[in-house]
């Protein structure tokens, strides 16, 4: 007979879930780029590369030194910013803009793995600011994204913590080892190939929507390929979140929003 508490006597898990592309139908790269134009943070120059980016990205997606380089262009961009101006852009935009792009299958599958007792965490490359307002969003537990720096009200063009690469892997790792997680029993889910590490670090990876290299890494290895094609507006699962909680999103989409312009420089010389 099984006991009533059976299921405490499983290994405490957790899923981790990429954000754009796994859980977000799309970048928001070009998605930002206008709001942040209005307001005066880019130029036209940068919100017309910036919708160039993303078919790039699309098309291709970026190999780790093209985005090293774009990690150091935006560090250098956002120096200064204030704080307050793109928190006051993002709390009239990030719902909008964010909420259609949302998959009903990452939230359906986001919705079993709690059913099972297991935490879900978003783990992204873009800001912790970003991060964990549309973790919030879809249900999540925790969230994990790149850290920025602010002093004195303003940005100052640091990163604390890049969540990209090996390191999604080693902050994975580290949640686990905080909250106790058997990593073996645990799930990742991803699109793209430089999320690799984070996929070997759990004993149970899945591709989401996958790129040329992961799709045929995922063959090789047998891993479970899932594609997900309907993204679905939350406002009917989950309240929006308040303005103090969108508002602190705005540096790490700034950032992504014009990650365009480096893109297209980085593209334009390779050419040449």
């Amino acid at each position: 007979m099984t006991k009533p508490d059976a299921l405490d006597d499983r290994p405490k898990a957790a899923a981790f879930f990429d954000l754009d592309k796994t859980v977000i139908a799309k970048s928001s790269t070009l998605a930002f780029s206008r709001p942040f134009f209005r307001n005066g943070l880019i130029n036209r120059r940068a919100v017309l590369k910036g919708a160039y980016a993303q078919f790039v990205f699309a098309a291709s997606g970026a190999d780790a030194d093209q985005v090293e380089r774009i990690r150091a262009h935006l560090a250098a961009l956002c120096t200064g910013w204030d704080v307050a101006q793109v928190r006051s852009i993002v709390e009239e935009t990030l719902y909008d803009i964010v909420d259609p792009l949302v998959y009903a299958e990452a939230t359906e599958l986001v919705a079993a793995h709690k059913a099972e007792g297991s935490d879900v965490v978003i783990v992204s490359a873009s800001g912790a600011e970003v991060v964990s307002p549309i973790a919030e969003m879809v249900g999540a537990t925790h969230s994990i994204g790149t850290r920025m720096v602010a002093a004195d009200g303003r940005y100052t063009g640091e990163i604390e913590f890049y969540c990209y690469g090996e390191n999604k892997a080693s902050a994975i790792k580290e949640l686990a080892a905080e909250r106790g997680y058997d990593l073996a029993a645990c799930h990742a889910y991803s699109d793209s190939i430089t999320d690799l590490p984070m996929l070997e670090a759990v004993g149970h990876p899945t591709v989401v929507n996958p790129d040329k290299g992961l799709r045929a890494l995922a063959a090789e290895r047998g891993w479970p390929v899932l594609q997900f094609s309907k993204p679905v507006s939350l406002r009917s699962r989950f309240p929006a979140p308040s303005g103090t909680a969108v508002a602190v999103t705005a540096i790490s989409l700034g950032a992504i929003a014009t990650a365009g312009a480096t893109w297209y420089g980085i593209h334009r010389r390779r050419k040449r």
